[in-house]
């Protein structure tokens, strides 16, 4: 039984490796205005924090 699985396993895995690399052969342009689109969306959220946390902070009573 063991064997069987390990048959099985490295089957699945070498038609896994072989479909990743098929897939690989993307555009790079898409990899580049993808992580654009990411940087963008994490600064945005980043200077959403920051004024928030400010905001909060300037309304801070220290008297």
């Amino acid at each position: 039984m063991g064997t069987e699985i390990i048959v099985i396993w490295t089957y699945l895995r070498s038609r896994f490796v072989d479909q990743a690399a098929c897939l690989d052969e993307g555009s790079v342009v898409e990899k580049v205005i993808l992580t654009a689109i990411f940087a963008a969306l994490a600064i945005a959220v980043g200077a959403i924090i920051v004024a928030k946390v400010t905001s909060k902070a300037n309304s801070i009573n220290l008297n």
